[in-house]
């Protein structure tokens, strides 16, 4: 999917670029980060839900990089779609997991209690790691950060 078709679908929508903005959502990516590698071996659920956020903060701090930001009720999936759109070959692993954890992250928010193992709050945590250096090596050449 192009930006177009996501402005089109009025998930996405132009704004000027902001580094203090991108700055913020990096430094909430990397607080989540830290919170969520603390948490993975005592609470599972809330570890992989912080990972989840900070790999959510890192794709918008991509957005606000570039002039846009997320509209409607569907934030969440329109920032998995920009990152899909802008990264495109170079994340293709990374963006599926994140979208994923997007669905699963719902349910241990607002459903289900106990749904995540030690073992996926790792590889979530890993994820949000891998996801966080991605973007932020994306924003250090463009310096804008």
């Amino acid at each position: 999917m192009k930006l177009a078709d996501l402005e089109k679908e009025g998930l996405i929508g132009k704004i000027p670029i902001d580094k203090k903005r991108v700055k913020e959502c990096m430094a909430l990516a990397k607080r989540d980060l830290r919170t969520s590698k603390s948490l993975s071996k005592d609470n599972p659920d809330w570890a992989f839900s912080i990972a989840y956020n900070s790999m959510l903060q890192s794709a918008r701090a991509l957005m606000f990089s570039m002039g846009y930001r997320p509209f409607g009720k569907a934030q969440h999936i329109s920032a998995v779609r920009f990152a899909e759109a802008v990264l495109s070959g170079k994340a293709k692993e990374i963006i599926v997991i994140l979208d994923r954890m997007r669905r699963k992250r719902h349910r241990v928010v607002y459903d289900t209690s106990g749904l995540i193992s030690q073992l996926e709050a790792k590889k979530a945590v890993t994820s949000a790691e891998k996801f966080f250096n991605l973007i932020e090596n994306e924003l250090k050449k463009r310096k804008l950060i």
